[in-house]
C-alpha cells in the first residue's frame, strides 16, 4: 500500500460513536525518540482550537490536551508507550459521549475527557516522524 503524504490532513464531521482509526509505522527506531502527534482542530485552518491534542514522544511518554483561544489547557501525560519500536501500528480513536477511547494495536490504552464539544471538530491532523498507509474516519 503506498505511503500518505505527511503531514496528513482530512476535513471531517465527528460526533459520538465517530472512529478515527490511523495506521502507520515510525519511520526512525524508538532510541532516536520519534513522535506521533494527531490532533482534531475545530477550524478547517489554523489552531487557534484543538479539540484533542495526542501526542507520542517514543523513548518517554504520550501526553494528551486541548487547546482554546490559542491557549494550552492543562495536559494529561503517562510513561505507558503501547507503541513498539520497528512495529506498524494501529492508532484508533473513538468518541465517546464524555472522552474519547484511544486503543494502539486493538488494546484500550488511553482515555481524555472531552474539553470541547467533538462536535465542534472540523479538521484532523496526523504528522510528525511517521509513514502512514491509512486514515479512515467511520
Amino acid at each position: 500500500m503506498a505511503a500518505i503524504p505527511v503531514p496528513y490532513t482530512k476535513c471531517v464531521s465527528l460526533s459520538v460513536g465517530s472512529f478515527v482509526k490511523i495506521k502507520g509505522t515510525f519511520v526512525m527506531p524508538f532510541n532516536m525518540n520519534p513522535e506521533l502527534e494527531v490532533d482534531f482542530h475545530t477550524e478547517a485552518e489554523g489552531n487557534k482550537n484543538i479539540a484533542f491534542h495526542f501526542r507520542v514522544y517514543c523513548e518517554y511518554y504520550v501526553k494528551m490536551n486541548s487547546r482554546q483561544c490559542g491557549n494550552w489547557d492543562e495536559e494529561v501525560r503517562t510513561s505507558v508507550i503501547s507503541f513498539e519500536d520497528g512495529q506498524p501500528f494501529e492508532l484508533g480513536i473513538l468518541v465517546l459521549s464524555n472522552e474519547y477511547q484511544v486503543t494502539v494495536n486493538g488494546h484500550q490504552c488511553y482515555t481524555f475527557p472531552h474539553r470541547l464539544d467533538p462536535a465542534s471538530v472540523k479538521m484532523i491532523r496526523v504528522w510528525r516522524d511517521v509513514s502512514l498507509t491509512s486514515v479512515t474516519v467511520i
